[in-house]
């Protein structure tokens, strides 16, 4: 079968490494254009153009995807499927209508739960047990096609998004080429959506701020869900910035504190919660590189008793 790739992150990786080596005839790739990263700025390329290079694969880093331009490359491709993993556009119609097996897309969350943006990290944040990977038929609305096939993945207690990421990166890679052989044989039977859908909008900087006011399982919730990056953050009582890289819950007890009082800084910080303490295990201070939350309190960065906020 030959396949159109369409993908831009390390998420969208595991499902090409997945095709090329199952010997699929991916015969272009169509990412996002490089973008300046690091303090020098340098162009850098998607993992998706980086991989695809290595193994001889053209690659397509259109600005757009409608118009006469991409239309006439799509006919040149002639692609009989087009498989959309991260691929950060909307396709137009005429993209969507052209394949012989359509456009499938390998989705972050068990659908119709979670269509859009941040799934794995509100998820997460939801305090969800199980999450997983459904593979859709693409359709005009976002995340609204019809659904091919489902696997679902555990969620612990200390799964962070970088943990979800990558279990589900390589369970949608396997599914994908379930999906694949079945369009291929047509042992696949779509099936709509129905009713229970949310939406997992993009993660704002207004969704970073700890709240300690909350109960101690969301607050941990919401750290992880956004480690390794964005991060969560809080602020000291000098006002300064204090992202957190980890967390744990340390206790499910009200202590009669202060929402946000530091209790105890014993080689980790524990905070005050509404109904316990959540002990913060690692730290990105305003202006400073990550460390252990045992580093910054050895710098004296931080006292029982302090307010963070």
């Amino acid at each position: 079968m030959r396949i159109l790739f369409m993908g831009t992150p390390d998420f969208a990786l595991a499902s090409l490494k997945a095709l090329c080596e199952a010997g699929h005839d991916v015969a272009a790739v169509v990412t996002q254009p490089d973008k300046p990263r690091g303090r020098g700025h340098y162009l850098t390329p998607p993992p998706v153009k980086v991989y695809a290079q290595e193994k001889n694969i053209p690659v397509l880093q259109p600005l757009t995807l409608r118009g006469e331009e991409f239309a006439k490359t799509l006919e040149d491709i002639d692609p009989e499927l087009i498989v959309v993993v991260a691929y950060g556009r909307i396709l137009p119609k005429n993209v969507l209508e052209y394949p012989k097996y359509k456009c499938v897309n390998v989705h972050g969350s068990l659908l119709p739960e979670y269509r859009g943006a941040a799934p794995m990290q509100r998820a997460i944040i939801d305090g969800k047990r199980v999450t997983g990977i459904t593979t859709m038929l693409m359709a005009e609305g976002l995340d609204t096609g019809d659904m091919l096939l489902k696997a679902e993945a555990k969620i612990e207690e200390n799964d962070n998004f970088e943990t979800i990421h990558d279990r589900l990166a390589a369970l949608g890679a396997s599914l994908l080429l379930d999906t694949v052989k079945g369009l291929e044989y047509g042992s696949i039977t779509p099936i709509p959506q129905g009713e229970g859908a949310t939406y997992a909008a993009k993660i704002e900087k207004t969704d970073c701020l700890i709240d300690f006011s909350k109960p101690v399982d969301e607050v941990h919730n919401l750290i992880r869900g956004l480690s390794p990056i964005p991060l969560s953050f809080t602020h000291t009582p000098d006002g300064k910035l204090l992202k957190i890289t980890e967390s744990r819950i340390f206790s499910r007890k009200a202590t009669g504190e202060a929402c946000g009082k530091v209790i105890s800084t014993d080689g980790e910080i524990r905070v005050a919660c509404a109904d316990g303490v959540i002990s913060l295990l690692g730290v990105v201070p305003e202006g400073k590189g990550r460390m252990s939350a045992a580093d910054f309190i050895n710098g004296r960065k931080i006292s029982v008793g302090d307010i963070l906020f």
